[in-house]
């Protein structure tokens, strides 16, 4: 399943266990990106506080679809397959149309995003793209860029936040050999009005 000793819900101390209980699935089905902390659940629980307020929280002001979308550019883009199929699983439920994700899914393999997003969702998939691959190149104009085509401060923060959430989560994915065997493809917190609600559905 990856690299490193880890711990299934059955295995569980009772420290882990309730945060185990906090994040499951069905049939307490934990994904491997969350098991991969099982040694240290202290960095569990950072891990899902970043990503249910990054992705699942009910102020952010720019649709799930899109921040998903970025999610899966930059999981691309860094060639993490475990992320990539997630978070795509995740976005096809979002759109609920099957022939706008297999669009899609063709415009990124053929990195052709442009002829698929409109001018102003394509920049900001490019400012991940740039952030992901040349971190240390970002000027103060790629900002204005986004300002121009009426990305607020705040959708900016929005994005800039996912790009780095996923650079975070497909290094540990990248990093500890995680694989998707054993997952349930494409589960999340669903309820973005209660940060504290980790629950995957």
């Amino acid at each position: 399943m990856f690299w490193i000793k880890h711990f299934n819900y059955e295995q569980a101390d009772v420290r882990l266990k309730k945060v185990y209980d906090r994040i499951s699935g069905p049939d307490k089905n934990i994904d491997n990106i969350l098991m991969a902390h099982s040694l240290r659940p202290h960095t569990l629980i950072g891990h899902m506080a970043l990503y249910k307020n990054v992705l699942h929280n009910g102020n952010n002001n720019l649709p799930k679809w899109y921040l998903e979308t970025i999610g899966v550019y930059v999981s691309f883009i860094n060639d993490c397959l475990y992320c990539v199929d997630h978070h795509f699983e995740g976005l096809k439920r979002l759109w609920d149309d099957e022939d706008k994700s297999s669009q899609f899914k063709t415009a990124l393999e053929k990195e052709e995003l442009n002829s698929f997003f409109d001018e102003k969702w394509y920049a900001g998939l490019l400012y991940a793209k740039k952030l992901t691959t040349y971190p240390c190149k970002m000027i103060e104009s790629d900002i204005l860029h986004l300002k121009a085509l009426t990305f607020s401060d705040g959708e900016i923060l929005e994005i800039n936040q996912v790009v780095s959430y996923f650079n975070y989560a497909n290094r540990t994915v990248l990093g500890l050999g995680v694989n998707t065997a054993g997952d349930i493809l494409g589960l999340s917190p669903s309820d973005d009005t209660n940060s504290d609600n980790w629950s995957h559905k």
